[in-house]
């Protein structure tokens, strides 16, 4: 059995489990349990839950970038080029000279503005605060978060992106290059006070998408569960993984296996650079596929015995009938 110590608040509700709590803290200390691992725990149990109940709710992500990841971490300044390969498909993102590359979760801007574009049916989105996006993930509304998703969306609005294929062989002229932005147009009222609402329709946040982007959103919007992106929001490379397996796993008509290293190679296409040696690489992946299978315990995805590969098979992490991949 598991002890937790409470909250300060707690305490000072209850004053005689202080005694108790400092008790635990000094003899048991192997069997406390943080907040955030509860909270994680939690988090874990809702996205069974509600897939079990056929309840998912969700949220929606453009087809280049979950089959190649943004960078996880951010860029050295004077580098304002990332690709990524995915097969024949290429992804280059060009970040602006003054706001760089979009790294980490600045991914999470383009699944929201993907997300709002799909339920509101719309090339031109409304929101009505900054705080909306950070409490469809699930993350704090504090000053710190608010500044940090300023900067997220001058480095997405900033970025330009290339999607295309390296040949034009017969079964690859499906696909077209295109050179793109995500936004054409931005009106985003930065307000010193996060939570402060809008005083008025004029002070809505209005974003039109760029007409390439939207069109491949329309196109091939890839479904996801919210609650799971929320649960991984802040570990950009297990989200990166997730997403590129609940698209993969999909798709998939048989077993396949995909290499981990090479040009074609999962390390090449998601966005870990930092990860790039082999044992490195396979040690972090083994980690990510563990938080996976705890959200997911159906995904069939393994690393190959031989370390090379690994190897997914046909599976869903969508329940609800009506989400479809394109």
């Amino acid at each position: 059995m598991s002890y937790s110590v409470s909250s300060p608040s707690d305490r000072r509700r209850s004053p005689a489990l202080e005694p108790v709590a400092n008790l635990i803290k000094e003899q048991h200390s192997d069997l406390l349990i943080s907040q955030q691992k509860l909270d994680r725990a939690r988090g874990i149990e809702l996205v069974r839950i509600k897939r079990e109940q056929r309840t998912q709710d969700l949220c929606f992500s453009s087809r280049p970038f979950v089959l190649c990841g943004l960078p996880v971490r951010r860029l050295p300044d004077d580098r304002l080029l990332d690709e990524r390969r995915n097969g024949r498909f290429l992804l280059q993102i060009t970040g602006h000279p003054k706001f760089g590359v979009p790294f980490g979760q600045d991914r999470l801007v383009p699944i929201f503005l993907a997300t709002l574009a799909v339920q509101q049916k719309s090339q031109t989105i409304r929101f009505r605060t900054a705080a909306e996006m950070l409490e469809s993930f699930g993350m704090h509304t504090g000053g710190k978060e608010y500044r940090r998703l300023v900067a997220a969306f001058e480095r997405v609005f900033g970025a330009t992106i290339f999607f295309g294929t390296d040949t034009l062989s017969g079964k690859a002229s499906l696909v077209q290059r295109c050179r793109f932005n995500f936004m054409r147009e931005a009106q985003i009222w930065y307000t010193r006070t996060p939570d402060q609402r809008v005083l008025s329709a004029d002070f809505e946040n209005i974003i039109v998408l760029s007409d390439e982007f939207y069109q491949e959103l329309v196109s091939h919007p890839v479904p996801n569960d919210l609650e799971a992106v929320k649960l991984l929001a802040g570990s950009p490379a297990v989200l990166d993984l997730y997403m590129w397996l609940s698209y993969r796993c999909f798709k998939a008509k048989s077993v396949e296996k995909i290499p981990l290293f090479g040009q074609f190679g999962l390390a090449n296409q998601i966005g870990t650079v930092e990860y790039s040696r082999p044992r490195r690489f396979r040690g972090m992946l083994e980690q990510w596929l563990g938080t996976i299978r705890a959200i997911w315990p159906e995904c069939p995805a393994q690393i190959s015995s031989d370390g090379q590969s690994i190897r997914i098979a046909p599976a869903t992490s969508i329940v609800p009938a009506e989400a479809r991949y394109a």
